[in-house]
């Protein structure tokens, strides 16, 4: 007989497959990849951008695929994004809860601190992999729809291909260090409350109020502590010299919200009563 032993409880393996079977993850993994397709089919349908005025990235969206994937994870940020980070992180405790099987899992024995690391492992690595996974498959769909070739910047000039590639490899680094903010906050709604639909769509709620307030002006300096005010500086990037300013300043904030959030999820988790 095979002696117990605290490490070989939960192995990641089993836990990735069981998370990879659910609905929500092949779903939230459809519509991340068949987003860019549908937006090279808009463009094909509706024809170039023409500019508004003021310069944006739709400006340039159809230059080249690094253009395209560029405008994709723009207009994916601040809500596509978020909700496939918080569903990832979120659902992930809660449904158990729901589903009246995280009380079994912890009585195999697991302890409640190894239980919580391996979904949050688990959960952060499907929602790396969501993040990813969007600019990538921009950059393909980019590539069929408009061809590759060097960036060109909203206000003029361009950036080469082998420099351009630096520089989204930065945008995607940034914006998973943006999103762990969400993902922090969705984790502990997901240990605070038995409804997935509650931890994710509270992660979600929270993340549009700071956007509105994030546009009252006058906040002033207070804004900047909000966790979704840096959230577009990795358009710091794409100046001739990278400002690396705003990014600092983004990723201190996101990794110090995040930092606390986790700590208060093991904590509650850990004094929790679990009768579900």
């Amino acid at each position: 007989m095979t002696a117990y032993h605290v490490r070989r409880t939960l192995p990641l393996r089993v836990e990735a497959v069981r998370q990879f079977r659910r609905r929500r993850t092949l779903v939230a993994f459809a519509i991340l990849l068949v987003l860019p397709w549908v937006l090279v089919a808009a463009f094909k349908l509706g024809g170039d951008p023409g500019p508004d005025g003021v310069p944006s990235l739709v400006d340039v969206a159809t230059s080249s695929a690094m253009n395209f994937a560029l405008f994709a994870l723009f207009v994916s940020t601040g809500f596509l994004l978020v909700v496939a980070v918080a569903l990832f992180c979120g659902d992930t405790v809660a449904s158990e809860a729901n589903w009246s099987s995280l009380r079994y899992l912890l009585a195999a024995p697991v302890p409640r601190a190894r239980l919580l690391r391996q979904k949050l492992i688990v959960a952060l690595s499907y929602a790396v992999a969501a993040v990813v996974s969007l600019p990538l498959m921009s950059l393909i769909a980019g590539t069929a729809g408009f061809g590759w070739g060097d960036v060109e910047l909203p206000t003029g000039g361009t950036v080469p291909v082998s420099t351009a590639l630096g520089r989204m490899a930065i945008i995607i680094g940034y914006s998973l260090i943006a999103q762990l903010v969400v993902a922090a906050l969705a984790f502990l709604l997901s240990v605070t409350t038995d409804s997935p639909l509650g931890a994710v769509g509270g992660a979600v709620g929270l993340v549009i109020v700071s956007n509105i307030l994030d546009a009252v002006t006058a906040l002033g300096s207070w804004r900047d502590f909000l966790p979704t005010h840096w959230m577009y500086s990795w358009m710091d990037a794409l100046q001739p010299q990278i400002q690396w300013t705003g990014m600092a300043k983004g990723a201190a904030v996101s990794v110090t919200y995040s930092l606390v959030l986790f700590a208060l999820a093991f904590r509650r988790f850990r004094t929790r009563d679990i009768v579900s």
